[in-house]
């Protein structure tokens, strides 16, 4: 899961939860130590953003299980996890993380419409 998926029940009132279970029934959750690092970050700053990002971070820690890995930042560290294909697909809204992961070969799930979530496949 990428920030911008965590932040979108705030900034999209999207619920992400609801529509993975419904998209994609039950599934392992997983969000990049990185990810996490990039929410707190965001979320001492002000406005919306701010708000989406600790929602956000509250919503990875108490819903997905945290990962480690040796990316430097967010977006390399959901690459670098779909490579080693410690996950089946990844959550984001990002258009050039978008890109990088269908390249690899790995499903992306992203907002379709203006609150619902459907997979793209590479």
């Amino acid at each position: 899961m990428d920030a911008n998926g965590l932040m979108m029940p705030v900034e999209c009132d999207v619920r992400v939860f609801e529509e993975l279970d419904r998209v994609l029934g039950p599934h392992d959750r997983l969000v990049p130590r990185a990810v996490l690092d990039e929410l707190d970050g965001l979320a001492g700053g002000r406005g919306a953003a701010g708000v989406a990002a600790s929602v956000g971070a509250d919503l990875a820690r108490d819903r997905c299980r945290t990962i480690d890995h040796e990316a430097p930042d967010a977006d390399d560290a959901c690459v670098e996890l779909a490579e080693e294909r410690a996950c089946d697909l990844v959550l984001t809204n990002d258009r050039p993380l978008r890109d990088r992961v269908l390249e690899i070969g790995v499903p992306v799930v992203g907002l379709r419409g203006t609150d619902t979530l459907a997979v793209t496949e590479p």
